[in-house]
């Protein structure tokens, strides 16, 4: 990578910030495709974020920002506008600035995430899912189950009021049977999601009892750090349809691309992106 004065930047914004993947994602996409740009990890803390997100888009030369854990829900009060998918989730994960000098906002994860499950063959249509965690990813990944047709979609999060804030909004928004979980039992359930930290850590404990998830059940674990999880390691050694979160980073890959303005590289990745697929997914969880 050869950076200039030229050169557009993008940013990755999380805290903690060594478990993102989406500049190495990014950076091998420009690298293959020729394009002046790259993308750099910052961390940031939830109390500087509006600062620094005002800061940075003020500078021409940043092209625009990729939000990770803490900060998709925090950065919707920064917005001065972002799409109907964020407002529904009430989070955003891209952020630039427009041509009117506007701050704006949108949000890939759901769109993301249905990609994994069409590529993996999981059912969600007419499933009922349990979503562990009832943050920002966990808003995208439910909203867009919900808005594709899951018939039933229960979050389990320890801040019990921010799931069933999260529950109402996808009752009303989409008219499904949505509730916020007591328990993080898995019985009964088609998919189980992990949408929290769990697991990014060594002593993190698995985010649900995989010896109760149902036989016929699928898994997935969104994390893009420490693949396999213990989630996913002990999900399939059950035999059991279990999927990592690099699909999901790989499948919003172009609309964040779009977003940022380079839509003749989105359709680019659409057509090849196994060289990311190489990249992300370790040996023991390559598909054939």
């Amino acid at each position: 990578m050869n950076v200039t004065g030229s050169t557009r930047v993008f940013f990755c914004i999380a805290d903690p910030i060594d478990q993102v993947r989406a500049p190495e994602v990014f950076n091998a996409v420009f690298a293959r495709h020729g394009i002046d740009a790259a993308m750099v990890p910052l961390r940031v803390s939830a109390a500087r974020l509006d600062t620094t997100l005002r800061a940075l888009l003020d500078s021409p030369s940043v092209g625009g920002i990729s939000l990770s854990i803490p900060h998709k829900s925090m950065a919707v009060s920064t917005l001065d506008r972002c799409s109907q998918v964020a407002t529904a989730a009430n989070a955003v994960n891209a952020v630039r600035r427009n041509a009117a000098g506007e701050i704006e906002g949108d949000l890939f994860d759901g769109a993301g995430f249905t990609g994994l499950l069409d590529r993996a063959n999981i059912a969600y249509v007419g499933r009922r899912v349990l979503i562990i965690g009832a943050g920002g990813a966990a808003a995208a990944v439910s909203t867009a189950m919900a808005a594709r047709g899951a018939a039933q979609i229960s979050l389990y999060d320890p801040d019990h009021p921010k799931a069933h804030a999260l529950a109402a909004v996808l009752e009303r928004s989409f008219g499904i049977k949505a509730n916020a979980a007591a328990n993080n039992d898995p019985r009964g359930f088609d998919l189980i999601v992990n949408a929290t930290p769990l697991g990014l850590k060594a002593d993190d404990p698995v985010p649900v009892e995989v010896a109760a998830i149902d036989a016929h059940a699928a898994v997935c674990d969104i994390l893009m750090k420490n693949q396999p999880t213990p989630l996913i390691r002990a999900a399939r050694a059950r035999s059991l349809a279990a999927e990592p979160g690099f699909d999901m980073l790989i499948q919003q890959t172009p609309l964040y691309l779009e977003f940022f303005g380079y839509p003749e590289l989105a359709d680019a990745v659409r057509a090849d992106d196994t060289y990311l697929r190489t990249l992300l997914f370790p040996a023991e969880l390559t598909h054939a």
